[in-house]
């Protein structure tokens, strides 16, 4: 009788040996999965911070076109005409204009592409002079 020796089961191997060989391969398997996480985080995170620029552009674009139309009232001109071209030279499309007093709001709609479907962000700007703000 050994002391101290597992008995050697099926195949002539003892217990640890299959033990160790039942587990060959489970470090691929996590790696594999870990790795498939990395690439799905990635991915979404790139589409968030795709949204988030160009959400940024979009109201850039607003505030642009709300600024070249209040100067294009003061130059007596059509302030929605001049906005319109502003927006579209900045990637947008103007969807209103309101002109008030020496006031002028924009609303403009950007699009961005996602994969799946593209996605219209909006943004609204504003643009005339401080007025009473300044006064006590």
């Amino acid at each position: 009788m050994m002391v101290g020796r597992t008995p050697a089961g099926a195949g002539g191997r003892s217990a640890e040996t299959r033990s160790r060989i039942d587990e060959a391969g489970a470090g691929t398997v996590l790696a594999v999965a870990m790795m498939g996480v990395l690439v799905t985080v990635a991915v979404a995170a790139t589409g968030v911070v795709g949204v988030v620029a160009s959400h940024r552009r979009a109201q850039s674009a607003a505030d642009l076109a709300a600024l070249a139309g209040a100067g294009a009232l003061q130059d007596g001109g059509d302030p929605c005409r001049q906005a319109g071209v502003i927006a579209r030279r900045n990637g947008a499309t103007l969807r209103e204009c309101k002109a008030d007093g020496w006031n002028v709001a924009v609303r403009v709609a950007a699009t961005v592409r996602l994969p799946g479907s593209p996605m219209e962000l909006e943004a609204r700007g504003r643009a005339g002079p401080a007025g009473d703000v300044w006064r006590s």
